[in-house]
């Protein structure tokens, strides 16, 4: 659509996302060419609440997956090899991996040590085609690191990811500007970013299957549905998304949480919510490398009132029934339905302020007044 007259043409982002295939996996299979064809895992072992970080292929078939119990992976695959990992290999593949990426743009966007955004739309390598970059990138990597790429392009970063996923293992795919409205509208509204089961389950109860169905929703109507959540579906069914490529920053936190559509109304659900919420983020932890580096664990509670409380503690690794004291803790401030729970972890600083110190369980907690998202 030509711009009106005076008016500059928009500028046409060019996203890539490269996402290593089974990257732990993937680097211990280059280095031991033996564990190739045989279900293979990394993670944690299954008499040691262990987790699963990642798994090859061959493992998925049989239905194992990541953040999976190691237990729970066993039972579904009796042949399963579960290997520890081995954080400082896959941390030198990584550094090796982002190099290439920024070979190409400064404006590189790591999402864990496997995992990155791209913005190239004013990179010149490749006469300026995302597509050939994309294409060259998987190249170098595979030929220098030994592991495969999947990347998508597309204009957005919504739209990039989901188009990484399209031909995985080892693929390519890319939704050009003029696609983006036919390929979102497709999709299932369980790839909407922040959809998880509950909200896809409430969704399928209104009739809402795909991108195409949500659109037919108003956003006051979403709103009234789902809260500030409903600007996200609002926009994303239509493959709208502003968001920029956010180049390297350091890594102070990690954390997941979940906004329930039904809010939770006892102490007890919430403990159900944690469990599922601590396996998730010792998954995550272990998938950026950074089960060293823990300083501390917190809980953050939304309540139904859009009241926040976070509590946290000194700890040098996660430990679910820390967990659940620290939601305990929380949720007796104000004994009120919640309708956000997360979980996560402080990384360590550079400086050595506070060693030495005896701290207590719990800190000072943060009490914090604050109205809907908007």
């Amino acid at each position: 659509m030509p711009a009106p007259d005076g008016a500059p043409a928009a500028l046409v982002r060019k996203i890539i996302h490269c996402d290593c295939d089974c990257f732990y996996a993937s680097v211990e299979m280059r280095d031991d060419p033996s564990l190739r064809g045989r279900p293979l895992a990394v993670g944690g072992r299954p008499d040691h609440r262990g987790v699963i970080a990642t798994c090859n292929y061959e493992a998925r078939r049989f239905g194992v997956h990541s953040a999976m119990s190691s237990a729970t992976a066993m039972r579904k695959c009796p042949e399963l090899l579960i290997i520890p990992p081995s954080m400082e290999k896959y941390r030198i593949a990584s550094r090796q991996i982002m190099a290439i990426y920024r070979d190409f743009t400064p404006i590189v966007e790591p999402l864990s040590l496997d995992e990155a955004y791209l913005d190239v739309t004013a990179a010149t390598r490749c006469k300026g085609s995302a597509t050939l970059m994309a294409a060259d990138i998987r190249e170098r990597v595979r030929d220098t690191v030994g592991v495969t790429v999947s990347a998508g392009v597309a204009p957005n970063k919504f739209v990039a990811k989901i188009a990484s996923d399209w031909n995985k293992p080892d693929g390519l795919f890319v939704v050009r500007p003029h696609e983006v409205d036919a390929f979102v509208a497709a999709l299932p509204v369980r790839k909407i970013f922040g959809v998880g089961k509950v909200t896809a389950a409430k969704l399928e109860q209104l009739g809402i299957n795909t991108c195409r169905d949500l659109r037919e929703w108003s956003l006051l109507d979403l709103h009234q549905r789902f809260g500030a959540f409903g600007r996200r579906l609002y926009n994303l069914s239509r493959g709208i998304d502003h968001r920029t490529v956010e180049p390297d920053q350091e890594r102070k936190s990690i954390s997941v949480e979940t906004t329930y559509v039904t809010d939770l109304r006892t102490l007890e659900a919430c403990t159900a919510e944690i469990r599922q919420l601590a396996e998730q983020l010792d998954a995550r932890i272990e998938r950026v490398g950074a089960v060293a580096a823990i300083r501390k664990l917190y809980v953050k509670i939304r309540f139904a009132d859009f009241q926040r409380t976070t509590v946290e503690c000194v700890a040098g690794a996660t430990d679910l029934p820390t967990f659940i004291a620290l939601l305990e803790k929380g949720f007796a401030r104000r004994n009120r339905p919640v309708r956000l729970l997360g979980v996560g972890v402080r990384l360590e600083e550079d400086d050595a302020a506070g060693q030495g110190q005896q701290f207590p369980l719990f800190e000072d907690e943060r009490n914090e007044p604050s109205g809907p998202a908007s």
